[in-house]
This record gives C-alpha cells, structure tokens and sequence, in this order.
C-alpha cells in the first residue's frame, strides 16, 4: 500500500519533531577544525573569509564558499611573513603563538585587502591583490603592530584602522597604505568592555568594523570574570562617534566576529568558539534588526541548525585532504591543505626525490620534535578524525626520528627511531610536558604504516596510535594521549608528518601517502 507523503511527513513529525528534518539545513558548528579570528566579506555571490595560523606557513589562508556554510581553502597571503630566527626556528628561538594573528579581510574598488599584525616582528602587514585566488599579493608593512585591528575603506575616500584592548584606538592611514597619517591617532572608545561590567578577565578586543545603512557597527568581544566570551556591539552615527553599546551575545563562548549579508538580504554574525583541543570553531548566528541594532541568535542563543542555509558537508577536501603525493605536470608541490610548521627550508623537502612519494631529508641536528625543521601538518577535524601514512626508512641515519605526529605543545608521536644501529618502533607523549618514551619495538623491515586517531566529540579530547607491518593489521602502541589546547601554542591540533636528526644530519625518508578520514575505527 502506498502511503501519501503529506501523512508521512505528519507522521514523523507528531513522533520526532522537526528535528528529523532539521538535518537538511546547515549545522553549527560551520567548521569543527581550528578556523578562528575569522573575517569575511561578500563579493557578489561569492564569500570570502581569512583566519588565523600564527607559526604556520604558508600563513593567513584564504578560504572561499557559494553557500556560507561549505569552505575550501584556496590561496594564503604569504608563503613566508619574515625571515627572522623565531619564524625559522633557529637559535633556539620559534614562533609558537606568536606569528600572525587575527586578521582582516576587506574587498574596495575592485582589490581585495587582508591585512594582519605580528608581536614576533613588531609590524602590521597589510596584503592586496586583485585576484584573491591566484594572486599575487602586494605586500605591505609598518610599525608598530596594531593588536587585532580592523581595516575600514569609508565612503568618503579615507582609510581608517581601529586597535586595541579595553581602551580602543584609531588611526587614519595614508592613501597609499604604507602607514600612519601623523597626528591622526586618538582613543575611539575609553571603555569599550562596560557593557559586560566592571570586572574583566579578557578586556574588549577583536574589532570588527562594518557599515550598515548609514551607520557605524564595532563588533569587539571581552570576557567577564567568572563568565563566557561575550560579543559587544557599539553603534554610531559618524566613526569618531559618540557610540553606544550594547551587549549582543552571551552562549557558551560563541564570540568574536562580524556580520555578513547574503545576496537575497539576509544578515548573519559569523563568530567562534574554544572548543578544547580541536581548536577554536566557527558558527554562524542568523541576525534579524531592531531599532538599529543587530539582534544575534533566535532568544539569546546560537541555533545548532540553520534550517534556511544548505547542509554542511565533509570538510574533506576543502579544509583537510588526503594526499598520495603524485603530481601531473603543473600541479604545485603541494595541495593548500598543507602547512609547514614555522618556516620551512626548502632544500630538505620535495616530492621529485622518489615519484609518488614526500621525501623529508635531514638538514641539521636537532635536540627535540618541537625545534625541528619542515614538520608538514593539516588540521584535526572533529567530532572525530583519523590520520593514516605509510614511510620507507631504509635511509635513516643514525639517531634520526621520523613518523606522524599529534602536534601541540602536550604532543604525541608514533614513529621509527634509528638507535644503536637498529630501527625500532615507538610511541612518545608529552603530555606532562616532557617527552617520554611510553613504548618500543623492535623494527625489521624497511617499510612502516602509521595511523593517530583523534576523538574530540563531547571535549573528551583523546587520541591512540597505531602502527601496522602490512597496512591492514593495525595494533595501538604507547599509551592514550590526553589532549590539551594549550596557551603557548594556540592553536588545535594538527596532523604532522616529520623527520629530524639527533646525532647527523643527511638521512631522509619517503611517505607514500597521508589519509585522513572524519571518523575513528580503533584496530579494525
């Protein structure tokens, strides 16, 4: 018998609700990787939005959508933001943290802008370019470095660029970007956290401004003592002011961000989340208007579905892919997915050494995983995500290390070790900090398949490693790797696929492949 689709849609909806058919639209969050600072313009029907990376490079990725809610990465602003020994992890020296942080993404007469700030350098960098996805960008620096600043085009020709945490600054920048107009700067705002209250852990930061109607929108997030990240909104009629303020977000930390509009006129806030060891999150919060003020959220919250938008898909392969490192002709070396950790040298590394293959040669001795050069990483994914590789280490030297990595500063590794002349199996976790050796086996053969799971569902924030002798019998090695986002690092997690040396620099190895998936399966 044939039941009509009107009673079978009532029926499912008196039993489930409209939950049942609430997956069709798109889910928060937008992205469960480490996407965080984001910026975004609309060009058109076509998004744009940059984000953080800090020590990785290439830095400041470029990340475009038809929909708001399904992203690819599809250019970064530099490959490289300075030659200087804490980029390039020499002297001792490294970036983790520091590098670029939050940056601002800007479309005006027809060049597109992203301009960012680094303590590391103490210089604001500003990046144009008329072709956001092939390039080339323009580079542009000045000192000092304007902590998460926004860069303003107004309608009257002038250039502005708002800073600062708690009390807000503003300068007015020379028509050709290359700095200050002198006698320009002033404080916008005195207090710009009061709305949230008096007692402050996170004063109000992350400036983002927009302009709307006629009207003047800053979009700043602060952190009250004993609360969340909250989202604050001032509003005026001219930029120098008077603002008022209002305090437009409170749920769970979904904070820091802007507003973006479709083509059809609907607004929305884009905004983010910590969210533990995968890193800071985005989401997207439907925006309505009220008397001239951007309302957030439906009641105060964060839908976890936008019925009104399409479905989110895999973030494979727009944001993480796998790689089996063969090339055709023309095809860069690699995929934008890829980022080194801090700057790489470009001598050691290749994917013309072995076809098919990435070769990871020793360039220098190194005395620990987090010092050591061309550490090639993607992002974890959540809820859940598995890397998988397979290495050739019959070129190993002595003392040399390489394998696939869990990267942050509580890190873990699996991997071959070559010690006293012979290779062994191995798993390392930091967890306390300081590296320990958890378990080792004998290795005789010279190729090896390596897989990290991750399980970042619900925060339970837990990875195991594996290694296989064949690619099809997997056995957990070492001990479960409790994973923290830390503070120094700043970042989620990343896969890494590395090799450094210990005792002589010039052994290499050969990864056949990097695959990740967005689900775990243990041993099987």
């Amino acid at each position: 018998m044939k039941v009509p689709v009107l009673i079978l849609f009532s029926f499912f909806t008196l039993i489930y609700g409209n939950s049942v058919f609430a997956q069709n639209g798109a889910k928060n969050p937008i992205i469960h990787a480490d996407v965080p600072d984001m910026s975004m313009i609309r060009v058109g029907d076509t998004y744009y939005m940059s984000s953080t990376t800090m020590h990785m490079t290439p830095g400041v990725p470029i990340m475009k959508s038809n929909d708001l809610t399904n992203w690819k990465i599809v250019s970064y602003c530099y490959d490289t933001l300075d030659d200087v020994d804490a980029l390039n992890l020499e002297n001792g020296k490294d970036a983790y943290g520091s590098g670029s942080w939050a940056s601002c993404i800007r479309y005006h007469n027809d060049t597109y802008y992203v301009s960012t700030f680094a303590g590391t350098t103490n210089k604001t960098y500003i990046y144009s370019t008329k072709d956001i996805e092939n390039g080339p960008w323009k580079r542009i620096t000045f000192s000092p470095s304007y902590h998460d600043h926004t860069l303003f085009f107004d309608d009257n020709g002038k250039i502005y660029m708002i800073w600062g945490v708690g009390r807000l600054m503003m300068v007015e920048l020379k028509e050709d970007l290359s700095g200050v107009k002198e006698g320009t700067e002033r404080v916008l705002i005195e207090n710009a956290s009061k709305p949230a209250g008096d007692n402050m852990m996170l004063p109000a930061e992350g400036s983002q401004l927009f302009k709307v109607n006629g009207k003047y929108y800053l979009f700043n997030i602060t952190w009250p003592r004993g609360g969340m990240r909250t989202v604050i909104v001032h509003r005026a009629d001219k930029i120098t002011g008077p603002w008022e303020s209002r305090l437009a977000l409170q749920d769970r930390g979904i904070a820091q961000g802007g507003l973006i509009d479709t083509p059809d006129g609907d607004w929305y806030a884009y905004l983010f989340r910590d969210y533990g060891s995968v890193g800071r999150i985005p989401y997207l919060a439907p925006v309505t208007w009220e008397d001239g003020w951007p309302v957030l959220g439906i009641n105060g919250k964060v839908p976890d579905v936008l019925e009104e938008l399409p479905a989110s898909k895999s973030l494979i392969p727009g944001i993480v892919a796998s790689d089996d490192f063969k090339r055709k002709k023309g095809e860069p070396d690699l995929p934008l997915v890829w980022q080194w950790n801090h700057n790489p040298d470009n001598e050691f590394w290749s994917v013309n050494g072995k076809k098919g293959y990435l070769r990871l040669k020793t360039g220098r001795v190194d005395d620990n995983f987090l010092q050591a050069k061309n550490t090639l990483t993607q992002r974890t994914i959540g809820p859940e995500c598995s890397g998988t590789t397979a290495i050739d280490v019959s070129n190993m030297k002595e003392g040399d290390f390489a394998g696939l990595a869990l990267l942050q500063k509580k890190y873990g590794l699996v991997g071959v070790k070559f010690e006293n002349g012979t290779k062994k199996i191995v798993m390392v976790s930091a967890q306390n900090e300081e590296p320990v050796e958890v378990e080792s086996l004998p290795l005789k053969q010279d190729k090896i398949y390596l897989k990290a799971e991750g399980d970042f569902s619900n925060r339970k924030d837990v990875a195991d490693f594996y290694y296989s002798l064949n690619g099809k019998k997997w056995i957990k090695i070492g001990s479960q790797l409790k994973m923290e986002y830390t503070l120094p690092h700043f970042m989620g997690y990343r896969f890494g696929l590395f090799n450094y040396a210990t005792e002589e620099p010039g052994g290499y190895v050969d990864f056949d492949y990097f695959r990740i998936k967005d689900s775990i399966s243990g041993m099987n």
